[in-house]
């Protein structure tokens, strides 16, 4: 269980490594104005996309392994999971966005990419909190 555990961390924190990157690569999408740049990040937001979605299901899988082969419980399990599933529509919203920039179709400022950016990191601080405190 212990490399079914080691395997979810890897997963976890390469699928961060590219929630925390695509919503930076907005902020410099919604500032743009050549097109070759522009074209450039379309490509780099797509590509990260399409990689970093394998690496969340990944995650989740183990994480999903691991929560069914130690049958952890408790109250911070139950905040965790709530979390999990907010990070997992905040990947889906990102994906939202990646077709929207695409399709040249954003609304939103370089400032709301910038704050948009955030919410990972909090997540990211709670769930870690919860695993390792549990504190309920």
């Amino acid at each position: 269980m212990l490399w079914v555990k080691a395997f979810h961390i890897v997963f976890v924190v390469s699928w961060f490594a590219g929630l925390f990157y695509l919503p930076r690569l907005f902020v410099n999408h919604a500032m743009a104005m050549e097109p070759a740049e522009i074209a450039r990040l379309k490509l780099m937001e797509h590509k990260l996309y399409r990689f970093m979605t394998p690496l969340g299901v990944l995650a989740l899988v183990f994480g999903t392994w691991l929560w069914l082969g130690w049958g952890f419980h408790g109250g911070w399990l139950h905040a965790k999971l709530a979390l999990v599933a907010v990070l997992v529509a905040y990947h889906l919203y990102c994906g939202r966005l990646v077709k929207d920039f695409a399709a040249n179709r954003n609304t939103r400022s370089h400032v709301f990419y910038r704050w948009f950016n955030e919410l990972p990191v909090l997540i990211l601080t709670a769930v870690v909190i919860l695993v390792t405190v549990k504190p309920f």
